[in-house]
């Protein structure tokens, strides 16, 4: 179980002393655009990092990486003490293992909302339809959405089909979950009942990563805030520390232009 947020990890292995998630010298080019440089950071099982900076500053492509939807040019990810695979059997295994929640939904359209849940599940983990759509059940009502298991995804609010998302990740009971800027596409009034959820999911023990802009959720929820510019993590502290005394010009820059809006 997570300890309290006051105690905010300032190390990476604050919450059991066991990593979860290893980068080492991770290097990312896309073409002659250098989008990661010497990525090194550990994510502890049960741990909250959040990553926030400005646009373009490869918060996405790091989190696409860890559970290869980007190759990587240089460095090593090991999740659970395992290599990132290439590709095949042990990359499908990966997925399973790492969920990952995008800013698009990436619902199926023509499957309702308990078909998209239980799809995975079905294939991957070779559960039956009855125990499949029973495990569904318990999490779309842990989301707030089982009264919407026969609708198509067209049928619901962004904030929703997002909730949907997350529960389909769940149903996979991944080790680590990523979120790629959550809430980025929703309307202001569907943010935080997504947020919400991903709050209860810290609450809960989940190990997570999450890139976002939204600042009150990464003070409240975060264990640790890695601070992205330039491809570079150019600062890795709790909380209270980043927000309250930023230590490098780009934090200060970047801080000042949002919290005063």
């Amino acid at each position: 179980m997570a300890t309290s947020k006051e105690s905010g990890a300032t190390t990476p292995t604050t919450k059991s002393g066991e990593p979860l998630v290893v980068v080492e010298g991770v290097d990312k080019h896309f073409g002659k655009l250098h989008v990661l440089k010497d990525i090194t950071t550990t994510v502890a099982r049960g741990e909250v990092v959040v990553v926030i900076g400005p646009s373009g500053s490869g918060k996405s492509t790091f989190c696409r990486t860890i559970n290869r939807l980007e190759t990587i040019d240089a460095g090593s990810i090991t999740i659970d003490g395992k290599p990132l695979p290439a590709e095949g059997r042990e990359l499908a295994k990966l997925r399973a293992d790492v969920g990952m929640v995008f800013q698009s939904f990436n619902l199926f359209a023509h499957k309702t909302v308990l078909e998209n849940v239980t799809l995975g599940p079905m294939k991957v983990r070779r559960l039956g339809k009855a125990e499949a759509e029973k495990e569904a059940m318990v999490l779309l009502e842990r989301v707030g959405v089982a009264n919407q298991a026969k609708k198509l995804p067209a049928q619901l609010s962004g904030g929703q089909q997002q909730r949907v998302a997350i529960a389909r990740a769940l149903a996979m009971q991944p080790k680590l979950m990523l979120f790629d800027e959550p809430t980025s596409a929703l309307d202001p009034e569907m943010i935080n009942e997504v947020l919400d959820v991903i709050t209860g999911l810290a609450r809960d023990g989940m190990t997570m990563i999450v890139v976002t802009h939204e600042m009150g959720f990464a003070r409240k929820v975060a264990d640790r805030v890695l601070f992205m510019a330039d491809g570079q993590i150019l600062e890795d502290a709790a909380p209270s520390e980043f927000f309250d005394a930023p230590k490098t010009g780009r934090a200060k820059d970047f801080l000042s232009k949002i919290l005063t809006h």
